[in-house]
């Protein structure tokens, strides 16, 4: 996929440190996302996966859930376009299988390459990497600026 065509057509926006999105692709309504300079690739929480062959392709079946309360279970397919050693936070490298989606963050919707793995621990279920972000700036000390958010909900 040609993604310089799709940020040609984004216009700049600014964001926050963290903002609400949906990956409509995957059946995701809204998602609470991190945006992390520090990261270079994008990253989702799944809870478990297994990797399906269809006419000599590979995909992913991948079981995560809504960041609604109550969570939503989500069971989705789509077709793996790479693998990929990230490194974590923590400083351990991990092979990752990297699928692509589309974004929406406030009215701006572009594709994105998301590496798949678990982030149970982690406050926020993706990460929003610095090869997603071309045209976006970023305001450190604010957040939500492309959605209206209910701070009690925000947490």
């Amino acid at each position: 996929m040609d993604y310089n065509h799709y940020f040609y057509q984004l216009k700049s926006m600014k964001v926050g440190w963290c903002e609400l999105a949906s990956l409509p692709e995957l059946g995701i309504e809204q998602i609470k996302v991190k945006i992390d300079t520090g990261a270079k690739t994008s990253s989702l929480h799944i809870n478990s996966s297994e990797v399906l062959i269809k006419d000599g392709e590979e995909f992913i079946k991948f079981h995560c859930e809504s960041d609604s309360l109550p969570p939503r279970p989500i069971v989705f397919e789509s077709k793996i376009i790479d693998q990929r050693h990230v490194k974590s936070s923590s400083g351990t490298s991990q092979l990752r299988y990297v699928i692509e989606t589309d974004i929406v963050i406030g009215k701006k919707r572009w594709p994105i390459q998301v590496t798949l793995t678990n982030r149970k621990k982690m406050k926020f279920k993706m990460l929003l990497g610095r090869e997603a972000m071309k045209k976006i700036t970023v305001k450190p000390r604010k957040k939500y600026l492309q959605n209206k958010v209910n701070e009690d909900n925000s947490k």
